[in-house]
């Protein structure tokens, strides 16, 4: 049985730069298909989201640009809200972090949790800027790496080299605000005391719902829990963002993590306030399901911190958190600071705004981050990937079927739905039927278990089978033989009055994640959006007999080559241009060497090195770079991945005696496990040479 209503979240995109098509893939694509699934079925849902504004990082941006921190909120705020409703992300509210309503609703919920005990104080060091009378958070203090030398270190990571950091580890720290040495200075701060609610949260997470979330989230929910959980400060010292409601805290604020969920709770009640509308059973009638959709980054808060606050504060807790992967961009992981990413924005201004009827472009990018959706594990977005996606599968099935099907209409049936023929139908004509009944309910049960690649490539099948029905009914044939024998007008009838009634159905299957192409069918069949409700899904009576219809147009175009390798020219681009600058070291001779920082022996000792024979190698298919090596390690065999393709033929490097890094983790490229590293040499012309094992070498000895 249904619950009454339904609230859904993304994740609180944060206010300090454009966002990414790993952010769209991973808590906006699949929370707009659940949620426009959820209103096709006539049911209850808000869907709310909004900017999260607060924390150290807006500051720090700020000094970037050159401005203030309200400025930069304001400027990525409203970006941020037109790059979403660009794609047809269809939040029913999107609101902001800085707005006075979230300052008091946030205030009101640390206040509801300090009154009853329910937090803790703590007096720890910090790092404190005596020249401008301020506490520093990690990121507001620079110094030099540990690691690498470099300059370029801050108190959270190395710019650098990218080792985290903390502000203790930096060699000469300074505040990047006064730039003078900082001391150490005793503050207090208030904590959420996790550990005091792991017995909850074991059996609310681990036992109450193990089945039904994704094994990821529980996964990482129990190795939380198991590795004891640790008290969470609630407040920091710093002058941007919400005020702690205490006489005592002055120049404290919430910290970002917790003040940035409540933002949910603020965010239904400005939609409350805009709809004349009750927000209270949305938070606190059990019979309201609770759904965040998030990225794998976020699921410590959405399933461990924010649920503990919400138990104190009386709250609901969510229903289910169907976190995703991450989704990487060409093979390597999106960076912002090595500009490794395609961003919202430049998508819609190179495809959608480019052209009249960009809503196709937008459709075409919700396909294909839709059937590479990083549901179990990290996916990649590949440029050639989504070329095959829109011109295989969007153009070549789903819209062809349909341009097909409206064709045939306009010249065998005089552009009218003609009647069914019940006394002449066959086995096809039922099954076809039955295929469109039995789609609607795996499309069903699948966006109901946030399952919404197994959804969609059910409608895309569909789709395929109407394209065999067509061909094995062949009204076009059937039609050259109606001067000789009329009666057979029944048979084209029959076949294209299945045909269409498909077609209707299949605007209803893909509505929630094609919206735009879903609208244009109902313009070409001349029906009001009302049919796409879901109830009408599996009839075979949508489209009225003798009703005429629009002549057809074409729902999607191909994407050209050109269009592809201008895409990766951009990116390859756009990255080097952002390549970083030389780690800074004390030895004046390193630049020449480009050695690396110094390790000790017990650093190498940790290395296993083993001689190795490739006994096998071919290219990984859509990857340049990369070649999959079977490697003899002498007591196994192993499949290592290589960026060696550009260098060597695969045929050429069988029976190459290498040197293998045999104890390195394994890492997931193209797909497939890499278990292990070659060694390579590159010289002074780029060249790459592999680090021989010898001759006499066999797989599994030892380099040391």
């Amino acid at each position: 049985m249904s619950p009454k209503r339904y609230l859904i979240t993304s994740a609180l995109p944060y206010a300090n730069g454009l966002k990414h098509i790993g952010h769209l893939a991973g808590a906006y694509i699949p929370a707009d298909i659940y949620v426009r699934y959820l209103r096709a079925q006539k049911r209850d849902v808000v869907f709310v989201c909004g900017s999260d504004e607060h924390g150290t990082a807006i500051p720090i941006q700020a000094m970037k640009e050159g401005t203030t921190a309200q400025a930069i909120i304001d400027k990525y705020h409203q970006a941020m809200k037109e790059d979403f409703a660009d794609l047809q992300i269809s939040f029913d509210v999107y609101h902001r972090t800085s707005d006075p309503l979230h300052h008091e609703t946030s205030r009101e919920f640390f206040t509801y949790l300090h009154d009853r005990g329910e937090l803790e104080t703590k007096e720890t060091e910090q790092y404190y800027d005596e020249a401008s009378s301020t506490f520093l958070a990690d990121r507001f203090i620079k110094g030099t790496c540990p690691h690498c030398k470099s300059d370029r270190a801050f108190g959270d990571q190395c710019e650098s080299c990218g080792t985290a950091l903390s502000p203790d580890e930096l060699i000469n720290p300074v505040s990047t605000i006064s730039g003078q040495a900082p001391v150490k200075k005793l503050t207090s701060h208030w904590y959420l005391p996790l550990a005091k609610h792991e017995a909850f949260l074991k059996d609310w997470i681990l036992t109450q719902h193990k089945d039904d979330w994704r094994a990821s989230v529980v996964g990482q929910c129990k190795s939380w829990i198991e590795g004891g959980l640790q008290s969470r400060a609630v407040t920091r010292d710093l002058n941007w963002g919400v005020k702690v409601p205490l006489a005592d805290a002055e120049g404290k604020v919430l910290y970002v993590w917790f003040d940035a969920p409540i933002g949910y709770i603020s965010a239904t009640k400005q939609w409350a306030i805009d709809n004349n509308k009750d927000w209270k059973p949305y938070w606190y009638d059990n019979d309201t399901q609770l759904v965040h959709f998030i990225g794998k980054d976020n699921i410590v808060f959405h399933c461990i911190i924010f649920p503990t606050m919400l138990k104190l504060h009386g709250n609901i807790l969510p229903t289910n958190v169907p976190a995703n992967e991450f989704l990487n961009l060409e093979g390597d992981k999106m960076s912002t600071s090595r500009n490794w990413k395609l961003e919202m924005r430049d998508y819609i201004n190179d495809f959608v705004k480019k052209e009249n009827g960009g809503e196709q472009c937008v459709d075409m990018l919700r396909y294909y981050l839709t059937q590479i959706a990083p549901e179990s594990k990290d996916s990649e977005f590949t440029w050639k990937g989504f070329q095959d996606a829109v011109n295989s599968e969007l153009v070549s099935i789903f819209g062809n079927y349909v341009n097909r099907t409206f064709v045939l209409m306009h010249k065998l049936c005089n552009g009218k739905v003609p009647t069914f023929h019940a006394e002449v139908a066959d086995e096809k004509d039922q099954q076809i039927a039955n295929d469109i009944l039995a789609t609607k309910e795996k499309v069903e049960t699948s966006l109901e278990q946030y399952r919404f690649r197994e959804a969609l490539f059910e409608v895309i099948d569909l789709a395929r089978k109407g394209n065999r029905y067509m061909q094995e009914k062949e009204p076009w044939i059937v039609a050259k033989g109606l001067a000789e024998d009329p009666s057979k007008q029944q048979l084209i009838d029959n076949s294209l009055h299945q045909c269409l009634q498909l077609t209707a159905n299949l605007a209803i299957l893909i509505q929630p994640f094609l919206p735009a192409t879903a609208k244009k069918m109902c313009y070409m069949m001349k029906v009001v959006d009302k049919m796409l409700d879901w109830e009408n899904a599996g009839s075979m009576k949508l489209l009225s007999v003798g009703y005429s219809l629009r002549e057809p147009q074409l729902l999607f175009r191909k994407i050209e080559d050109q269009e592809i390798a201008a895409q990766i020219e951009k990116l390859k681009s756009g990255a080097m241009q952002a390549a970083p600058e030389p780690a800074k070291t004390n030895d004046s001779t390193a630049p020449l060497h480009d050695l690396k920082a110094e390790i000790v022996f017990d650093d190498f000792g940790k290395i296993d090195l083993r001689t190795g024979i490739i006994t096998a190698a071919q290219k990984v298919p859509k990857a340049d770079k990369l070649l999959q090596l079977e490697v003899d390690l002498g007591f196994e065999t192993r499949t290592i991945l290589s960026g060696i393709a550009m260098h060597f033929d695969p045929e050429a490097v069988v029976g190459q005696k290498v040197v293998v890094v045999a104890n390195l983790a394994p890492r997931k490229m193209r797909g497939i496990d890499s278990n292990g590293m070659i060694l390579m040499a590159e010289d002074a012309d780029g060249k790459l040479h592999f680090v021989s094992a010898g001759e006499a070498a066999k797989g599994g000895w030892k380099v040391s």
